[in-house]
């Protein structure tokens, strides 16, 4: 649908947030203890083995862009599966919540979204949780990420947009091809991808290096950057290692890891 200058302006809904200790934002226990029922509204394809699923969640008391929630599926023979999924959507008042999900080879959970899983399903959540990865918006972000774990990233992205560019954020994000870059149609000028085994012509193949950081602390925002990085233990480890020596703080990089 094309966009008219009649279109209402969207709603940015913004969480109420506190800082329970430094650095990490306080998550409301009684919330995050509830069960609520969500309905599944949409599959959407993002790459060959990653799948964006959206929710209905009448209940939902709004997130914090970096938080996750639990996921809960019962059998009818009873058998319960859960398992924690980072939270891919903006916070917003829309009771609509989305999670992008890889096909994990033997996941039972992963499986049965990509499978079987069909609009009007109904799955238990519960959340959001976790302060210590979470970003208000607040402050200037650099998040580093790679496969599946720019979905929190993501997160960040849509709710910098939604708000506007009141603090810079910048997004690097690494995947093996440009065919397995997960979200490839949303980024925009804040994004820079980096393709391990294939690329675009013209475009350099390798892993995330301190090139791609120069610039970013050659110039630097006021005050610095919060850096958030989410991957594998490898990508993890070498990124982290990569902000250190770029100069930034210990403590204000943010890792959240898989695998």
């Amino acid at each position: 649908m094309t966009e008219t200058a009649t279109a209402p302006t969207a709603r940015v809904f913004t969480p109420p947030t506190r800082f329970a200790v430094p650095g990490r934002i306080e998550v409301d226990g009684r919330v995050a203890r509830t069960w609520q029922t969500a309905t599944l509204t949409e599959i959407r394809r993002e790459t060959p083995r990653a799948a964006t699923f959206r929710l209905s969640v009448p209940g939902w008391a709004g997130h914090l862009p970096g938080q996750h929630l639990m996921l809960r599926l019962t059998a009818p023979d009873g058998y319960v599966a859960q398992r924690h999924y980072s939270l891919a959507s903006a916070p917003d008042d829309s009771g609509h919540i989305e999670l992008t999900l890889d096909h994990v080879d033997g996941g039972e959970v992963s499986g049965w979204f990509h499978t079987v899983a069909r609009p009007g399903d109904r799955i238990e959540v519960r959340g959001p949780l976790s302060g210590f990865f979470a970003w208000p918006g607040d402050r200037p972000a650099l998040l580093l990420g790679a496969g599946s774990g720019v979905v929190p990233l993501m997160s960040m992205v849509r709710h910098h947009r939604a708000r506007g560019p009141a603090v810079p954020l910048r997004l690097l994000v690494s995947a093996r091809s440009p065919e397995e870059l997960i979200y490839a149609r949303e980024f925009g000028a804040e994004t820079t991808p980096v393709f391990t085994r294939s690329a675009p012509r013209g475009t350099p193949v390798g892993r995330l290096a301190a090139a791609h950081l120069e610039p970013l602390f050659a110039d630097p925002p006021a005050g610095g950057w919060e850096a958030y990085v989410c991957g594998s233990n490898s990508f993890a480890e070498h990124a982290s290692r990569l902000l250190v020596a770029a100069g930034q703080p210990v403590d204000r990089i943010r890792i959240e890891r898989f695998g």
